[in-house]
C-alpha cells in the first residue's frame, strides 16, 4: 500500500475507532487494512463500534 494510502486509513481508523495514531503507527500494512475493513464495514452498516 503506498504512504498516502496508509495515512488516510489510519486517519480514518482514528476517527471511526478512537483508536490512539502512536499506537497505529507500530503495526504492519495487514494490520491496519484488516482494522480499516472492519470499521469500514460496520460504518456502511450504520452500526456503531
Amino acid at each position: 500500500m503506498s504512504r498516502q494510502e496508509r495515512k488516510n486509513m489510519i486517519t480514518f481508523i482514528e476517527r471511526m475507532k478512537g483508536m490512539d495514531r502512536d499506537s497505529l503507527l507500530y503495526m504492519t500494512d495487514a494490520e491496519i487494512e484488516h482494522i480499516y475493513n472492519s470499521a469500514y464495514s460496520l460504518s456502511e452498516e450504520g452500526r456503531d463500534f
